[in-house]
């Protein structure tokens, strides 16, 4: 009776064995399964994107998934991403005459001249986007972005919706950036005026020359050109 008992016992051990060996086939093969899915994976592009696609943490990593917001300005400065209306007719047409004064000499030097390409200022990469940009046409890139230190001058104009960002905010991240020239037309000002911020040091503008709408305003170094502002007066 004993040894019955005991080869009974002999036996269920043998049968838990093979189901402890049943179930590590079956992980084996879980994980066989596994790796050739990542491995696909691997070989498959989309697939990639899609398993390393994760959620933004940070403005500026926000602003590069955006898809394009038409008739909004979209920037990112001091970390926060700031959605505003792209501007007035009368903002547009300021921005457009300067193009149109800028056009001979823009051709002259090989430059390239646009309305509101997006810059990066280098260092913190904040996003920008001004009203009016210049730049080389080797001009460095951060992914999508102008490099601020590669562009020769940047113009804003200044909206109700605007006034501190582009009398303040702009002229230090500018000059952060080392844009050299940095224009300022100012129409909702009490007195309407053209200002232009040059010659950096230790990131800040040194000169700062402004005149009267209606005036004429040089453009120091490297742009070198005296701008009619009478152009702006509409």
């Amino acid at each position: 009776m004993v040894a019955m008992v005991e080869e009974e016992l002999h036996t269920d051990a043998v049968e838990v064995e093979e189901d402890h060996t049943d179930a590590a086939e079956e992980q084996h093969s879980t994980e066989e399964e596994r790796h050739t899915d990542e491995a696909e994976q691997e070989d498959n592009p989309k697939a990639t994107a899609v398993r390393r696609r994760r959620t933004p943490r940070t403005a500026r990593e926000l602003f590069d998934v955006l898809p394009p917001l038409p008739g909004f300005r979209v920037e990112v400065i001091e970390g926060k991403l700031i959605v505003s209306p792209s501007g007035t007719p009368e903002h547009f047409l300021a921005s457009d005459e300067l193009a149109y004064a800028l056009r001979p000499l823009r051709k002259e030097r090989g430059w390239h001249g646009a309305h509101g390409p997006q810059i990066c200022i280098d260092g913190p990469r904040y996003s920008l986007q001004p009203d009016y940009v210049l730049w080389p046409r080797d001009c460095k890139r951060w992914g999508n972005d102008l490099l601020s230190t590669g562009v020769i001058m940047v113009t804003e104009v200044v909206s109700p919706s605007s006034v501190r960002d582009d009398r303040e905010e702009k002229v230090r991240l500018y000059a952060l950036g080392e844009v050299p020239v940095y224009l300022l037309i100012d129409q909702v000002a009490k007195c309407p005026s053209v200002t232009v911020f040059s010659d950096i040091e230790d990131g800040v503008y040194r000169t700062i020359d402004s005149e009267p709408m209606g005036k004429l305003l040089y453009l120091p170094d490297p742009v070198n050109f005296e701008l009619d502002t009478s152009i702006f007066m509409q």
